[in-house]
């Protein structure tokens, strides 16, 4: 789910803006092209078809169970219209065009520069936009290097709207709901008292833009092939030959992890979703509330083999009802490994919409979206520094990951111009050791143990089948708001962590209380064993 979602609590829906979480990120538009980079010991060198029949009918009534041989004939039936319909949907979006700001940017001249820059930021997505605005700010030198600088975020953002109060960016969001709801199954719904809201993506992205462009940074349209590391500083070496020198590298280029390394396997869930800007004759949804979760499966009809694939690995549906006739659909598998067909979660949304007599009329745009959600952390420390997706920061059990990464932003450029000669009288540092200690900053030991509780709690959501999920989130949302707040917007910290799942365990039903157990003993071992070896490093 997108917070930051895309697409939960900040999800990075990932277009109109993941988190993220918002939920969101999917990977990003342009990733960045690098290889791994090599060490020199030398200074550096100067510087559609009709949507009438695809969602007509609304499904209300069973017949009698027919013979077997009619279940099987129904089913195959049923998966052919389902890959019609999906098909169908998929035939309304339009052709993506990129949205950009009009923009006069303050370029890059590498002739102007005697010095390394202090900071070359990689990739223009918030968390990157935020650092160097914030470095720039206090009087440092600093570059932004981005194929695309202009490019409006691309994914829907969705967010608690108290997460962007508490950074002062509520001007930037463009829809608020006072409140969200969540559909258990047909007999059993949540209605959640936390404001949401989409973030303006555009506002936001110019208004981060005209920031940086206000306290000095400049900008280089290109993709950063590799970097060259030097004792004290790096050369980040351009696809258009550009070389680019700079004391701190930031790796802020998402999913793609240009410069980052990682030296464990990458064996992380997959969060899958597939969304849609739409307008529609009509949506049975309350404009006042946006649909967190839907996890009911009376669209899929019974013994068809869509119905047993999502018994097995389920999807939900998110919402945000603009309108009686236009509306925000998103069909999403929460987490799985590996992670589900985007033509299968095509064809589930379709089977959705037709059940909710759901006409889509127009579509303005839609969303393919993949984010990684757990696996290993990356090298700590190591000479480039990362932020957001790069730098593992997604919400291990959520996906979210926007307004994390836009509230670490301050604490990873305050790092960076505290341990840089400022001209203050405080100490320097500069290469590995100035790495090292922003790495501190970014990943102390509390979040990284957070961190860990955030993958058990994937671990265990990997093994659950639907009736499990919808048991665990039956009572997720029954504990005390400060648990469930405080868990999705990643506010609470190992002590308060063990505190809320043993609300949770006491919360749920004996069944949920049994599965948690027996599904969740190996994950439990692996999470203690990797407290154990962190408390040790």
């Amino acid at each position: 789910m997108v917070s930051g979602a895309p697409t939960l609590s900040s999800r990075l829906l990932p277009p109109n803006p993941g988190p993220t979480s918002i939920r969101s990120l999917s990977p990003p538009p342009h990733p960045q092209d690098c290889t791994a980079p090599p060490r020199a010991n030398s200074p550096p060198p100067s510087a559609a078809m009709s949507a009438t029949a695809l969602f007509r009918t609304h499904h209300s009534c069973k017949p009698p169970p027919p013979p077997r041989a009619a279940v099987l004939c129904r089913a195959t039936t049923a998966a052919a219209a389902g890959a019609a319909s999906a098909a169908a949907l998929r035939s309304l979006a339009p052709p993506t065009r990129p949205e950009l700001l009009s923009l006069d940017l303050p370029r890059y001249d590498p002739s102007s520069r005697s010095r390394p820059l202090d900071l070359a930021v990689v990739g223009g997505g918030p968390a990157g936009l935020a650092v160097a605005q914030r470095v720039a700010e206090a009087g440092l030198s600093v570059c932004a290097i981005d194929p695309s600088p202009a490019l409006v975020f691309p994914n829907n953002y969705g967010v608690w709207v108290d997460e962007f109060d508490a950074m002062g960016l509520s001007h930037c969001l463009d829809a608020v709901w006072p409140s969200a709801s969540v559909f258990i199954d047909d007999r059993r719904a949540k209605s959640l008292d936390r404001p949401y809201a989409r973030v303006a993506r555009r506002k936001l992205k110019s208004a981060m833009m005209d920031r940086c462009v206000a306290n000095g940074v400049v900008f280089h349209q290109a993709k950063v092939a590799r970097a060259v590391h030097y004792d004290d500083s790096s050369l980040l070496v351009c696809d258009d030959g550009v070389a680019v020198p700079a004391t701190v590298v930031l790796d802020a280029t998402g999913f793609s992890r240009c410069l980052v390394q990682y030296d464990k396997p990458y064996n992380p869930g997959y969060q899958v979703a597939y969304g849609i800007l739409a307008e529609v004759d009509g949506h049975p949804f309350d404009i006042d509330k946006m649909l967190f979760m839907d996890w009911r499966d009376s669209h899929l009809p019974e013994g068809s083999e869509i119905r047993e694939r999502n018994r097995r690995i389920p999807t939900f549906l998110y919402a945000m009802p603009f309108s009686p006739t236009r509306i925000f659909l998103e069909e999403t598998s929460l987490v799985a490994r590996p992670g589900l067909a985007m033509d299968d979660i095509q064809e589930r949304m379709a089977a959705r919409l037709r059940h909710l007599g759901i006409r889509v009329r127009s579509v303005e745009e839609d969303e393919r979206c993949v984010i990684p959600m757990g696996g290993p952390l990356p090298v700590l420390p190591q000479r480039v520094v990362g932020i957001g997706g790069t730098a593992g920061m997604v919400h291990p059990s959520t996906g979210y990951m926007v307004a994390r990464t836009l509230a670490t932003a301050p604490i990873v450029a305050d790092a960076i111009v505290r341990f840089l000669d400022t001209g203050n009288g405080a100490r320097s540092l500069a290469g590995d050791a100035l790495a090292a200690e922003v790495w501190k900053e970014l990943w102390p030991a509390n979040r990284r143990r957070q961190r860990e509780f955030f993958c058990f709690g994937m671990d265990i959501l990997l093994k659950l089948d639907l009736d499990g999920t919808r048991r665990f989130f039956d009572a997720f949302f029954d504990l005390e708001p400060r648990y469930w707040h405080g868990f999705l917007s990643s506010r609470l910290f190992l002590p308060e962590l063990l505190m809320f799942g043993l609300s949770l365990f006491g919360n749920a039903s004996n069944t949920s209380r049994l599965e948690i157990m027996a599904k969740g003993t190996v994950p439990l071992a692996k999470m203690i064993g990797n407290l154990i070896q962190d408390r040790d490093r």
